[in-house]
């Protein structure tokens, strides 16, 4: 793109926009319209084919806060459309005619000690530039004036949604995204709410410039046994009252179906949390655990029998009060 393009496109009239639309306007614009003239969905359509690359042409400049301003600038500068056409002996009437609103005259006729005086086809039109867009040739002019100016290209969100095992043991999905299909490879151990970055699977950049990147958002589905925290897996495993108390060794399911067997100390309290070293989500770097909290089941019915033993071990254990420090911390 160069900065005739600049000056004689209008970049708001091809995403059908008014020059004052937000960027959730522009891009919304953008993707309706690429979607239309995909070439993918226009095969052999030179016409439409030519208004997908216009619309890429235009999103990539107003989508990108520092060319718009530049691109509105430079715009406003022209009238909106002329023409630096040098004439006869460098003279340029479209130059003239532009630069005649800013300076009260610019014919190339200006009388000497009235203003400055400006010609086109050299430095004078590139300083004037540099001046408005911060100088040299890497210091934000737009592409043509001076040389090309090359931006990486926007980058682009989407979503993905992962079944639980897939999340753990890693995957690869395929994406549609601005109509192009992508393929990415999801690691293991990714967890819900998560964002991957693809290199250079973004928006083209402009001028040549390295296209942006794409983040997927991963929604990770729930299990019904399991959760991810980082490289462990954890779960809640019942037990009863007898065998919290007692202790007990009992079988724990692992995700990949096999199971293992776990001690449960003698006295241990809801909510302890024992590991199972090895069982968690084996990631590149490193095999994580499986963490198992104990929850102690209450009985809703017990038989007479039942009933009877625990009044008997109420009674034996009459006059311990497990609430004696509690009143005390309370008013700390």
């Amino acid at each position: 793109m160069t900065g005739q393009d600049w000056i004689e496109k209008d970049f708001y009239a091809a995403l059908g926009v008014p020059k004052d639309a937000d960027q959730a306007t522009i891009k919304k614009a953008y993707r309706k319209l690429a979607r239309q003239y995909h070439p993918d969905q226009n095969p052999g359509n030179a016409a439409a084919e030519a208004r997908f690359k216009e619309i890429g042409e235009a999103y990539s400049v107003l989508s990108d806060t520092e060319q718009r301003q530049q691109y509105d600038a430079v715009r406003s500068m022209a009238g909106g459309g002329a023409r630096f056409a040098a004439g006869p002996g460098g003279a340029s009437g479209g130059f003239e005619d532009v630069f005649s609103s800013m300076f009260g005259s610019g014919h190339s006729g200006a009388r000497p000690g009235a203003g400055p005086q400006y010609q086109t086809g050299g430095a004078g039109f590139e300083d004037i530039l540099g001046s408005m867009f911060g100088g040299g040739m890497g210091g934000g002019r737009p592409a043509g004036f001076g040389g090309p100016q090359q931006r990486k290209g926007p980058d682009v969100e989407t979503r993905a949604t992962l079944p639980f095992r897939a999340a753990v043991e890693g995957t690869t999905v395929e994406l549609t995204v601005d109509g192009r299909k992508i393929t990415a490879r999801i690691p293991a151990g990714v967890h819900d709410g998560q964002k991957i970055r693809l290199r250079g699977k973004g928006r083209p950049g402009a001028a040549g410039g390295p296209a942006g990147d794409l983040l997927i958002a991963v929604h990770v589905s729930e299990h019904p046994v399991f959760s991810i925290d980082g490289a462990n897996l954890r779960m809640t495993l019942p037990v009863t009252f007898a065998e919290a108390t007692l202790g007990t060794t009992v079988e724990v399911p692992t995700l990949s179906g096999e199971k293992v067997r776990l001690k449960v100390p003698a006295g241990t309290p809801s909510g302890r949390v024992l590991r199972v070293k090895g069982r968690g989500v084996a990631t590149a770097k490193r095999t994580g655990d499986l963490l198992v909290t104990v929850q102690v089941v209450v009985p809703q019915k017990l038989s007479r029998a039942a009933k009877k033993a625990l009044e008997d071990f109420a009674a034996e254990a009459d006059g311990e009060d497990v609430r004696a420090e509690l009143a005390a911390k309370a008013t700390q």
